[in-house]
């Protein structure tokens, strides 16, 4: 059993959100899948396959800089190791739509991944982060990340949101390393 994760907030608020695509990146997924959702844990819960990998989406209905405690009750329920969790999350530091993973590291700034690895206790979580461009001069960085995406970014995010859910199903399948090697150095993001 693997565990995906997507980050956002929850609420009508934070829909369609710079912070929230790691929920829309979910949300594909589900659509892709059988399986109906449940409230559990803190979160929305839905248990799927992914090609032949059983799997747990995980919506994490905390707060995102909380989002530790969703993660850490399902991963200590269903026995998953750090190691077979993703973390899809949003980056300041990439550009919009590109992908990257990587198989453990820092938060990076990342205060819902930095929640989830001090709950794990371990740094050996897989992440996927998704660009959302660097904050613009004159804009508060926590103001930014929480408004929405501009119609002329609509294209570039879901081709993005698309390939992060084909990248979380070769993640689930094929593992990190392919991911890494297929995901990140791809002119198509």
């Amino acid at each position: 059993m693997k565990l995906i994760v997507g980050l956002g907030n929850p609420g009508e608020k934070y829909n369609s959100t710079r912070h929230n695509i790691g929920f829309e990146v979910l949300d594909e997924l589900s659509r892709r899948t059988s399986g109906s959702k449940m409230a559990k844990f803190e979160g929305q819960l839905q248990q799927t396959s992914l090609g032949n990998q059983a799997v747990m989406l995980l919506w994490p209905l905390t707060m995102m800089n909380l989002s530790g405690r969703a993660v850490g009750a399902v991963s200590k329920f269903y026995k998953i190791a750090p190691t077979d969790v993703l973390v899809i999350c949003d980056d300041l530091a990439l550009p919009l739509g590109k992908l990257r993973f990587r198989s453990k590291g820092s938060a990076g700034g990342q205060k819902g991944l930095a929640d989830i690895l001090r709950v794990l206790g371990s740094e050996e979580v897989a992440r996927l982060r998704i660009g959302i461009d660097p904050t613009p001069e004159g804009w508060d960085t926590a103001d930014y990340v929480l408004s929405r995406f501009r119609k002329d970014e609509t294209v570039v995010v879901d081709n993005a949101v698309k390939r992060a859910a084909d990248g979380a199903v070769d993640w689930a399948n094929s593992g990190i390393d392919y991911c890494m090697n297929r995901y990140n150095s791809s002119q198509g993001n």
